[in-house]
């Protein structure tokens, strides 16, 4: 799978376990830690693990295996890297706190309305 299509298959599986804002940027020409960046927000701690469980077997189904994850006891902020994506999961203050958005401010913000369910 490409990074583009990698990245494409997240969004749709946190949309499909309901995650909030999902945001899609790609990064290649602002870092060389990834091509893109996944972020999102859940509502529960419980919901950060399920996203965080569904994207990795997802991914795993189809030959793509996580390289590292970070944060999945603590509860607040998971970080899922699948080398060419890194995906963030975060409750809404974590977040608002780390403001990855501003951050990298430079990254452009890819469209992802035609990914998500209709309704979104």
């Amino acid at each position: 799978m490409t990074p583009k299509e990698i990245a494409e298959l997240i969004v749709k599986t946190l949309d499909r376990k309901m995650a909030h804002d999902i945001k899609l940027l790609r990064t290649t020409d602002v870092t060389v830690l990834a091509d893109y960046f996944v972020l999102c927000t859940a509502t529960s701690t419980t919901q950060i693990k399920t996203l965080a469980d569904e994207t990795e077997a997802v991914m795993e189904a189809h030959g793509e295996p996580k390289l590292h994850r970070e944060g999945y006891r603590s509860g607040g902020w998971v970080l899922l890297d699948f080398g060419c994506v890194v995906v963030h999961l975060f409750m809404d203050e974590t977040r608002a706190f780390y403001n990855l958005e501003r951050l990298w401010a430079d990254a452009e913000e890819i469209d992802i309305s035609a990914l998500l369910c209709p309704g979104e």
